[in-house]
């Protein structure tokens, strides 16, 4: 199997999204059919662990200090609060569990905490994910040697719409962390929010930017905004037609995102509670293949653990089994020359 290319240009990637609607879910379900099962979608639990007070000043974000929305800042979760949502989403059918952290950039004081969070979901099994903001290449090291297993950074949109939704950090502060990440071996989960006011030229550009870099986000999360009230976006376009991106467009944009990153797991992210099964079923052709489960994502709605089971009943779709247990995890940890008690059996 030759490598996924990472040499896309913003012409071939303009004339995908200018295929016929109908063609483009094709070829995205053709490609999406040669490294995945079409029929399971993973199930992700997201938790904040640490909501509110975030000093950036992303113009869709709830948490934001420089947003009017309501949100209290609270303290970091214990380890032990963590641990038991885990149990909880691992419960419900959850196979990756990550965890939220409205912070500009993790404090080394956290750390220790953040490192046993870790090391506690990965024990049951679970795939672990963390977002704590921008990270030191030291912090990375140290997520690394914990296990974490995907680290999330989004980009959020172009290169060129970037400084209209975010002025307190650059895009190329976001790629600084995404190497760390990726030098520490940390698989990169990045992607973004479309609905933002965007033009298609901008979702050319925000998948262009992930799909050229040195490897692909092995994880891309596409969010369709949600607009809450007090926040620069949410205000702004908090009222149709502009509120809500075309149904088409966004399944189109999952598509993209499958040909350019054929390995890629492509997330249906925040929005979904807005969006009919209808439209998450075409996504799911054009190669979605990952959703966030459960009532809340961090501070916004979703779609709910029951909703989801029965659009899956319905769909004839199945929730991704765990792909490694509790043994596997404590055979990692065995010392080397250690060899599993089955071996003699």
């Amino acid at each position: 199997m030759t490598e996924p290319r990472t040499d896309w240009t913003r012409e071939e990637i303009a004339a995908l999204f200018d295929l016929p609607f109908t063609e483009l879910v094709f070829r995205a379900a053709e490609i999406h059919r040669r490294s995945f099962d079409p029929a399971e979608v993973q199930l992700s639990t997201l938790l904040s662990i640490k909501t509110g007070g975030c000093p950036e000043d992303c113009g869709y974000c709830s948490q934001s200090v420089s947003a009017n929305s309501g949100v209290k800042a609270t303290k970091l979760l214990g380890v032990s609060e963590v641990l038991q949502s885990a149990a909880r989403a691992k419960d419900h059918g959850s196979t990756r569990f990550c965890m939220g952290a409205a912070w500009r950039n993790p404090k080394d004081r956290d750390l220790p905490a953040i490192v046993e969070m870790v090391k506690g979901v990965r024990a049951m099994g679970l795939e672990t994910c963390m977002t704590l903001g921008m990270l030191e290449p030291h912090q990375a090291d140290l997520l690394a040697e914990a296990g974490l297993d995907y680290y999330n950074h989004n980009i959020d949109t172009s290169p060129e719409r970037y400084g209209e939704v975010i002025t307190t950090r650059t895009m190329g502060d976001r790629l600084d962390t995404l190497g760390e990440v990726r030098r520490a071996g940390i698989n990169v989960c990045s992607g973004g929010i479309v609905g933002m006011g965007e033009t298609r030229e901008d979702r050319v550009g925000f998948i262009h930017t992930l799909a050229t870099l040195p490897q692909h986000p092995q994880s891309v999360p596409v969010n369709a905004l949600v607009p809450v009230k007090g926040t620069v976006l949410g205000d702004m376009l908090a009222d149709p037609p502009l509120a809500k991106i075309d149904d088409m467009e966004f399944v189109r944009t999952v598509a993209v995102a499958r040909i350019t990153m054929p390995e890629s797991m492509v997330r249906l992210s925040a929005g979904r509670e807005s969006m009919s099964e209808m439209t998450q079923a075409m996504c799911f052709l054009a190669g979605a293949n990952s959703i966030f489960t459960g009532d809340k994502l961090l501070t916004a709605p979703n779609a709910g653990d029951d909703n989801d089971a029965a659009m899956f009943a319905r769909l004839g779709l199945k929730a991704m089994a765990l792909q490694q247990t509790e043994a596997d995890i404590a055979a990692e940890r065995m010392p080397k020359g250690c060899v599993k008690l089955e071996a003699f059996q």
